[in-house]
């Protein structure tokens, strides 16, 4: 057995027995550069320095090169272990350790330190717990408030299923963002996201809209799963009669050959469509593109989401 085996099987052992899917060659037009920026280096020393956890690394996001380039980073608080085994997802599986209760000052101060003007804080499964970790996201969310004031907070949360009260203590928490991706279409759910359940992720973004009508809503789908355009489009649809505000659509890429195989690459002429499909159907605020991910230029598309939510109610 390779070292590197090794560190695949404690990271994902619940992915060991699975049959090989060879990872395909990448399209030129989502080949990325090695990070090697100073800035990025700094960025990279602060979290460790903090004891901190981010997505960008746990999950292998190709942006991450540009966006540690410009201190953007997106927190992922709980830990690095996560209690589900989402067939697409990087994040190591297992049994998580004890919450640190230090971490919320920890990403507050990091926060502050990198003189952020908008952060995403996001964060594993935490299906161990009894209330999934809302009460940590509300004090993390609490820290950065206290912190850094004029910094606008954007959450991306796990799917609280069967934890009643959850998502309330979340949202009276007051994030600006209220993220929770539905990742793809229904009838891939058993096979992508076994854990989760396609409804509840949906009514839990139209509940978000019930408790806060003025908190922006925002999921994000994935392409290039075995999804057909119009099983996408009908996502949409779902999402508008939710409320949901902001869409984000990437094209899924595969970790290791123990994830969820590639069904295709999906051109970017395509996802052009898509943005132009999905402005249609009524979402203030869209990105669509090889390489978006829920967090990539968070800060800017914020700002654009304002901007369009007061547009909107100016015509009405």
């Amino acid at each position: 057995m390779t070292e590197t085996t090794a560190i695949k099987r404690v990271r994902h052992p619940e992915k060991v027995n699975r049959p090989d899917n060879p990872i395909q060659r990448k399209p030129s037009w989502i080949r990325v550069k090695a990070p090697v920026s100073k800035t990025y280096h700094e960025t990279r020393e602060l979290m460790r320095g903090l004891n901190l956890t981010t997505v960008c690394e746990e999950a292998a996001c190709p942006n991450i090169g540009e966006c540690w380039a410009k201190k953007h980073a997106t927190m992922m608080i709980m830990g690095e272990i996560c209690t589900r085994a989402c067939a697409f997802c990087n994040v190591s599986t297992g049994k998580p350790n004890a919450l640190d209760p230090f971490e919320p000052i920890n990403v507050a101060t990091a926060v502050k330190t990198m003189g952020l003007n908008h952060v995403v804080i996001t964060s594993v499964d935490r299906d161990d717990l009894k209330d999934g970790g809302a009460q940590h996201f509300a004090e993390v969310i609490q820290a950065i408030r206290e912190a850094a004031p004029e910094t606008t907070i954007e959450i991306l949360t796990p799917d609280f299923l069967k934890k009643p009260g959850a998502l309330e203590v979340v949202v009276a928490a007051k994030p600006d963002v209220f993220n929770h991706n539905l990742e793809t279409v229904p009838k891939l759910y058993p096979s992508v996201r076994p854990g989760a359940r396609y409804y509840h992720s949906l009514r839990l973004l139209e509940r978000v809209k019930e408790l806060d009508s003025n908190m922006f809503t925002k999921s994000g789908l994935m392409v290039g799963l075995g999804e057909d355009k119009d099983e996408v489009s009908q996502v949409m649809d779902d999402m508008r009669v939710a409320g949901i505000d902001f869409i984000t659509i990437g094209q899924y890429l595969q970790p290791t050959v123990k994830h969820h195989a590639i069904h295709r690459f999906v051109t970017p002429d395509e996802f052009a469509v898509l943005e132009k499909q999905a402005y249609a159907k009524g979402f203030l605020m869209v990105s669509a593109s090889p390489l978006t991910r829920s967090s990539h230029h968070a800060g800017e598309d914020f700002a654009k989401l304002k901007a369009a939510r007061e547009r909107a109610n100016a015509s009405k």
